[in-house]
């Protein structure tokens, strides 16, 4: 996992932990695209992968919303096994941004 502390690299234009979370929910749809099993919340799940999507489009993520669409997409994929690494992964890439202050 990479350092929160790690910025650009010089003569890049995108930061690599927006490139890190694009990442992460492009490999987490296609795993979702591709299970067979239709679950109750899928729908919820897909729609926030579109609006994390949505959001690493850009240079400078919302990070609330990030933690957000997290939650939401932890909670509609639930036990799937199946999909548990690529949540992980997901989760990794959101940390990047800094962790969820404990309340």
């Amino acid at each position: 996992m990479r350092s929160v502390e790690q910025r650009r690299v010089p003569g890049s234009q995108v930061d690599p932990r927006v490139t890190e979370l694009r990442s992460a929910v492009a490999r987490l749809r296609r795993r979702l695209a591709a299970y067979p099993v239709d679950f109750r919340d899928r729908s919820i799940a897909e729609e926030e992968l579109a609006a994390l999507a949505a959001l690493a489009a850009g240079d400078h993520p919302d990070v609330p919303a990030l933690r957000r669409s997290l939650l939401l997409i932890a909670g509609a994929i639930g036990s799937v096994s199946a999909l548990g690494q690529g949540v992980r992964e997901l989760r990794e890439a959101v940390d990047l941004f800094g962790r969820a202050p404990r309340g």
